[in-house]
């Protein structure tokens, strides 16, 4: 996709800044995120790539920048409201409850009532879990399985439907195949196609895999010193290419720490 042919940004961040005290997370960062597009977001450990998820989906303020969400410039004050203008994030932890079944870990903050006398609507939140589940085409043991006797790649799966199932626009996915087997990542990579082939849900997608970025995103941003330092399309890249960047990276960082000690 060329330059003139950019989709239109769903999320886009400008100059972002970010300090921790003396730590300085991120350094004037520009990153956007197109309408229906997955992004691959890399980079070593401590490049800022969590600080940066964090302050999308409102859990930190930048010290300086601008978001832009669907073109109107945006503070976002929470992860509530980030919610609201349709961001959502799955982290590594989930935040799903074990102990409580598929569908009302589904219907979270958001559990369907029954009126005058309040009680639980469960068939309704069943049948509609159900439901999502059978269309985004995730399958797991029965709606009414505790989330903990789930698999990993199917818990995934469930945080990643239960966002969709919000309207979200936008997701981020922070290291979702982390500790994954093949067989558990691939349950998450068909359903991140599946979800690309919808072209109604934006994505930026931190991992680690190479291989797994260039299969599901169409461009990859390379995240170094607090910087965007590399914005490619999945097409002029390679895994070597990736490995090679990060791997240039980190002996810079190690040979910068080597200067610093005492001799």
């Amino acid at each position: 996709m060329t330059a003139t042919q950019q989709r239109a940004d769903a999320i886009r961040a400008e100059n972002i800044g970010k300090r921790y005290g003396p730590v300085l997370a991120l350094d004037d960062v520009t990153i956007r995120l197109g309408r229906g597009e997955v992004l691959g977001l890399i980079g070593d450990n401590g490049a800022g790539k969590s600080t940066l998820i964090k302050i999308l989906t409102g859990f930190h303020q930048p010290d300086r920048g601008r978001l832009v969400i669907d073109g109107d410039e945006v503070a976002l004050r929470s992860v509530s409201h980030a919610r609201q203008l349709g961001i959502e994030t799955v982290y590594q932890d989930l935040a799903l409850v074990n102990q409580l079944p598929v569908y009302l870990n589904m219907n979270l903050n958001k559990e369907a009532v029954r009126r005058p006398i309040p009680f639980l609507d469960k068939k309704s939140m069943r049948d509609d879990a159900q439901n999502h589940l059978t269309d985004m085409g995730v399958r797991i043991p029965s709606v009414d399985t505790d989330v903990g006797f789930l698999s990993g790649g199917q818990r995934q799966a469930v945080a990643i439907a239960r966002a969709v199932y919000s309207d979200a626009k936008v997701i981020l996915l922070d290291e979702p195949l982390a500790a994954m087997g093949a067989k558990e990542s691939a349950i998450i990579i068909d359903l991140i196609l599946e979800l690309k082939e919808r072209a109604d849900v934006s994505m930026i997608l931190i991992a680690h895999n190479f291989a797994q970025i260039i299969e599901v995103c169409d461009r990859i941003n390379f995240l170094q010193h607090g910087r965007i330092t590399h914005d490619m399309a999945v097409g002029d890249t390679s895994v070597q290419e990736l490995t090679e960047l990060v791997s240039a990276d980190y002996r810079g960082r190690a040979s910068r720490r080597e200067d610093h000690e005492p001799s």
